[in-house]
């Protein structure tokens, strides 16, 4: 089975929204699917896109070819995704201990 990863359209007339999706290849755009892994906003300015990279890798470990648009999808949230960590951890230790 050739999987691949893409978008699956979803939204009203001239309102795109996407879902990045794990497929066979052979099913239809919006037809069958195999595992959610992120969406896609395209009127949406600036960060437009969630996406689960620990799953995207998976995917193309064991063969899944993502498309253009998802390659560039991914290529974007890895480079946004060391920075937001780091937010985290400021956040976290700027709250003294608590104490018991």
């Amino acid at each position: 089975m050739a999987v691949s990863i893409r978008l699956r359209r979803e939204g009203a007339l001239n309102r795109p929204y996407y879902k990045v999706v794990v497929a066979d290849s052979r099913s239809p755009r919006d037809g069958k699917f195999i595992e959610i892994i992120g969406t896609y906003d395209p009127k949406k300015h600036g960060h437009n896109s969630t996406l689960k990279l620990d799953r995207a890798e998976y995917w193309i470990a064991r063969g899944a070819q993502p498309s253009d648009t998802v390659r560039s999808l991914i290529k974007k949230n890895k480079k946004q995704a060391p920075t937001a960590p780091a937010a985290q951890v400021e956040q976290g230790t700027s709250h003294p201990p608590a104490a018991s």
